[in-house]
């Protein structure tokens, strides 16, 4: 699973993406803090990688500021949960104790646990990823985002992006997608909802 590429400025995608990242920078301005959390969650070809991009582009305050996409952290196709369980217990927690998190990347071509990497509680976070929205996350959340899209144009984009390795295992992605936003009720979580074509 990997990043969506850039589209074209006339592409109603990407200039909804755009509309996101600098209301979703706006909003970050306004939380008054150093260090805000921006949670940004959606299905599968939502664009949240895509509007993660964006809105590191558009970052409103000073320094930098750190992005990490679950898509490094998901355990493989099953594991949807256990990444969203790694973020909220190795990221979320301590960046909101004021303590560093460390996270291990997962690596999809070896299907193993790698590198180390570390979070500074100093620095402002966002976390993106289907299923980051949950009833613990949330409140460690400054600003929580929920992409909604249509299945076929969400299809369309994922297939793009990931070609023929994701095709097989859309159905079993999916399954967790629908997991979640029964159980978790990730829209009414968020504080911001963006329609993308």
């Amino acid at each position: 699973m990997s990043s969506a590429p850039s589209r074209s400025s006339s592409d109603p995608v990407s200039t909804a993406l755009v509309r996101a990242a600098r209301a979703v920078a706006a909003a970050v301005a306004d939380v008054g803090a150093t260090n805000p959390v921006v949670l940004i969650d959606g299905r599968s070809g939502a664009g949240k990688s895509s509007l993660a991009r964006s809105l590191v582009a558009e970052w409103p305050l000073q320094g930098r500021v750190q992005l990490v996409a679950l898509d490094a952290l998901y355990p493989g196709w099953g594991g949807l949960e256990a990444g969203v369980s790694e973020a909220f217990e190795s990221i979320l927690v301590p960046h909101a104790r004021g303590m560093l998190g460390v996270w291990q990347r997962w690596d999809w071509a070896e299907q193993a646990p790698a590198e180390a990497n570390a979070v500074d509680p100093a620095l402002p976070l966002i976390v993106e990823g289907s299923g980051v929205l949950t009833a613990r996350t949330a409140r460690l959340g400054d600003v929580r985002v929920w992409l909604e899209s249509p299945l076929r144009s969400r299809r369309t984009r994922a297939l793009a992006r990931d070609g023929e390795s994701y095709r097989p295992h859309w159905d079993q992605w999916a399954a967790q997608e629908d997991e979640h936003v029964r159980r978790d009720e990730p829209r009414r979580l968020a504080t911001h909802v963006f329609e993308i074509p």
